[in-house]
């Protein structure tokens, strides 16, 4: 570490232990100090008598301290439910601002409505929701556009409604927000051309679908018809082709992988989602076959701990079934929790999945 570094590192120490001399309440959330000779850690307010300072390290949250092997003091660990609550009913707030608003307030704004400096309420908000303040809105306003968008009489009409400034800052985003032109969107997907094709698999009957931009929908279930309305549901207005002799190779490749997962697959995705659900997913797809993750190690995979519920919801929302394998994903205790497609069909994919990789000695 170069001088100056180690100089700023002891500056940030001295405000920090003049706070926990202090009880400084404010400095809650902002950091821990951990004692080395108890092997715990306590939030700086904590009213327990105070260590010698040789004997003390810090850390900006508590999942690093207790990634260094310290584990909460009992005062601690009784404080965290009611600081949890505390902090979701502030982001539960900030979120219904951010909803309300013709313009996204500002992060100093909505920091200063929760009591809390701009950096740590953008750090607890994060790790909350999984997105910043300002992605949140983001996703917000797409949100709206996407609602807005059939019911407006003109394009533009939309695009002023939902708070976008101008026509070009909406343009701009629009491909990574709706996934296709805003006229198509508008119309259902007019003008967009989806090919597809329901096929049989050991797993009962699936459909893939693929638009210009790649494989945008594999469902799997019992009723092949029922694939197809799905897909029509997705799509309203979308002119949706059957697939040619090229295409039922794409169709083979993707049954390929439902039978012998260690095959992979190599092909476009057209990933349509939030930016929240493309983190979850991106996650999902690191997760190498015979393997699983729970949808805590997800949360904190992406950076955002505090928001389990969100990434089983993202989780529900895939419409790429086995090309994102969010069959991979387990509850805590090993359960194997809810699947879109089936839990039989989760369970088999895992199965098959587990015995693929013993074979191949991993």
């Amino acid at each position: 570490m170069s001088e100056i570094g180690r100089q700023l590192e002891e500056s940030v120490d001295a405000r920090r232990w003049a706070a926990v001399l202090a009880r400084d309440p404010a400095a809650d959330g902002e950091f821990v100090y951990a004692v080395k000779t108890t092997g715990v850690y306590c939030r700086p307010s904590s009213p327990t008598r105070l260590p010698r300072r040789g004997n003390v390290e810090f850390f900006d949250s508590s999942e690093a301290a207790e990634a260094a092997g310290y584990r909460a003091s009992r005062r601690a660990a009784a404080d965290r439910s009611s600081v949890a609550a505390h902090h979701a009913a502030l982001v539960a707030a900030a979120c219904r601002r951010i909803e309300a608003a013709e313009e996204p307030p500002s992060l100093a704004a909505l920091a200063d409505d929760a009591g809390m400096s701009p950096f740590h309420f953008h750090r607890v908000f994060k790790s909350l929701t999984g997105l910043t303040p300002k992605a949140y809105a983001a996703g917000h306003r797409a949100r709206r556009m996407r609602e807005r968008l059939p019911q407006s009489r003109s394009i533009t009409e939309a695009i002023y409604d939902v708070g976008f400034g101008s026509n070009s800052r909406f343009y701009e985003a629009s491909d990574r927000l709706l996934g296709m032109t805003p006229a198509s969107y508008r119309d259902g997907g007019a003008n967009a051309t989806v090919r597809f094709a329901v096929g049989e698999c050991s797993l009962g009957s699936i459909l893939i679908a693929q638009s210009e931009r790649g494989v945008c929908a594999i469902f799997i279930g019992d009723d092949p018809d029922g694939l197809v309305r799905e897909l029509q549901d997705k799509f309203p207005r979308a002119e949706l082709l059957g697939g040619d002799a090229d295409f039922e190779r794409l169709v083979a490749k993707v049954v390929g992988l439902v039978e012998s997962p260690g095959l992979g697959l190599d092909l476009p995705l057209d990933v349509r989602g939030t930016a929240f659900q493309q983190r979850v997913w991106q996650a999902l797809r690191e997760i190498p076959p015979g393997r699983t993750a729970t949808y805590g190690e997800i949360a904190a995979r992406i950076g955002a701990p505090g928001a389990v519920r969100a990434v089983a919801q993202a989780c529900g929302a895939n419409s790429l079934a086995v090309a994102i394998p969010c069959h991979r994903v387990v509850r805590r205790d090993g359960g194997l929790s809810g699947y879109r497609w089936g839990a039989e069909r989760k369970r088999a994919l895992l199965e098959r999945e587990g015995a693929v990789a013993a074979a191949a000695g991993e």
